[in-house]
């Protein structure tokens, strides 16, 4: 049941920011846009309180349950983000300036890197403190196994990211040349 209610919430989460865009953009309601974006993540926090809820009534913990806490934590620290980059791009396609595009060599690029990774240091935080919590809310060892190891997954990943990001650091992407040739 918890796996339908996160994909419900994933259809509602995407459902939201397009709905909340169009509206500024299309509809030229900023409220009601205002309104339709600050839904987006509330959709996280309705999904992990059914989480939490569900752990909290006798069910078993189970990787849909840590699933709650990692959207949750990736809201929190990367939604802000994914609204300015959507509300970008479709302000660009009702008039406005092309948005920026990130650096993709050089210092500059790294640096964006680094950041990305610390966004992803923060999210792996929360998400694993809300996991932490629902294991306190269950309170057996045993049967927290599914949250839990979602912690050290999580971790891996996280640490794959943390070497794939500074090697930018140590090893920038230089800016390709155009193999045309001079007078191409």
């Amino acid at each position: 049941m918890l796996y339908l209610l996160i994909v419900g919430c994933e259809i509602a989460f995407w459902v939201f920011l397009v709905a909340g865009l169009l509206c500024r953009y299309a509809l030229r309601r900023r409220r009601a846009s205002a309104v339709l974006l600050l839904m987006v993540p509330a959709v996280d926090l309705l999904l992990f309180t059914a989480s939490t809820v569900d752990l909290a009534g006798g069910a078993a913990p189970t990787p849909a349950h840590g699933l709650a806490a990692v959207y949750l934590g990736v809201s929190i620290a990367f939604g802000g983000q994914l609204v300015a980059w959507a509300d970008g791009r479709l302000a660009h396609r009702f008039g406005g300036p092309p948005p920026d595009r990130p650096p993709r060599t050089g210092p500059e690029h790294a640096a964006r890197e680094r950041r990305m990774w610390a966004r992803h240091l923060l999210a792996w935080s929360i998400g694993s403190c809300l996991i932490l919590l629902d294991a306190a809310i269950v309170h057996d060892a045993h049967r927290t196994g599914p949250l839990v190891g979602l912690i050290g997954a999580w971790g891996l990943i996280l640490a794959i990211d943390f070497i794939w990001s500074f090697s930018y650091t140590l090893f920038p992407r230089k800016p390709r040349l155009d193999r045309r040739g001079p007078g191409a």
